[in-house]
């Protein structure tokens, strides 16, 4: 469900959410809760992307609701269980570029699509309506190794430096976040008309024994987000509870 909503707002299908954060004690008891109403999503950041990373990834979602209020809590708060989780590992992913070589993409920098919510403040209510604005898709930076770049560098060459920027010039392709057999799909990001703005070798140590790599920078027009149909009950990456009633 949570990313369905992530996805419809990607697409400017707005959808607005009640929704609360609860508090419990130490023995799950709920003792305090927060209330949020009528919220619309403002920003959602994909973690940076890294070969080499052990370490979990969560992606981060803000929203802004059109008011919120304290309320009294009631029941008890049940914690996510940690072995009904699949974790997410920034290292599982696999980026494709129509006619590019990614087999030796290394990292994907960190991004957020950003939508702004501006408030109708005409009227006299007290609560200010928000209304859906701007949304922006981010640029891309990507580092690959520089052994498996020519096809990133002849695009360069025609895309920047002859000036063949037209419509028909630009690409489409996708992010897909892999589960730890690095076969099934936990998220996949298609990315369209994509365009290259620059590509630079990276800085090395003279002597050192490391593979060359190089840095892509791309701009992207439009993005959209699929989860895979069957969901799992605990979607990876994302902290909380649920409230008994």
């Amino acid at each position: 469900d949570l990313f369905d909503w992530i996805s419809a707002s990607w697409k400017a299908n707005y959808m607005r959410k009640n929704g609360a954060v609860v508090a419990a004690n130490q023995q799950f008891v709920a003792v305090s809760q927060r209330e949020f109403f009528n919220a619309l999503i403002t920003e959602v950041t994909i973690p940076a992307l890294d070969g080499s990373s052990k370490d979990p990834a969560y992606l981060t979602l803000k929203c802004a609701p059109e008011y919120t209020r304290f309320s009294k809590a009631s029941g008890t708060v049940t914690p996510i269980a940690k072995g009904n989780q699949k974790i997410w590992l920034p290292s599982n992913f696999r980026v494709t570029i129509d006619g590019l070589d990614c087999t030796r993409v290394r990292t994907v920098e960190s991004f957020t699509v950003k939508q702004s919510v501006p408030s109708d403040d005409i009227g006299d209510a007290r609560d200010r309506e928000k209304v859906p604005g701007r949304l922006e898709f981010p640029n891309l930076t990507i580092t690959l190794a520089e052994l498996s770049a020519d096809s990133w560098f002849a695009w360069f060459e025609d895309f920047v430096i002859k000036g063949n920027c037209d419509d028909s010039k630009e690409k489409t392709g996708s992010i897909v976040f892999l589960a730890a057999n690095r076969q099934d799909e936990l998220l996949r990001i298609d990315l369209f008309n994509l365009g290259i703005f620059k590509l630079a070798s990276d800085k090395r140590e003279s002597n050192a024994d490391a593979v060359a790599t190089v840095t892509a920078n791309l701009y992207c027009e439009r993005m959209e987000l699929h989860a895979p149909s069957s969901k799992p009950k605990t979607l990876p990456g994302v902290r909380g509870a649920r409230v008994r009633r």
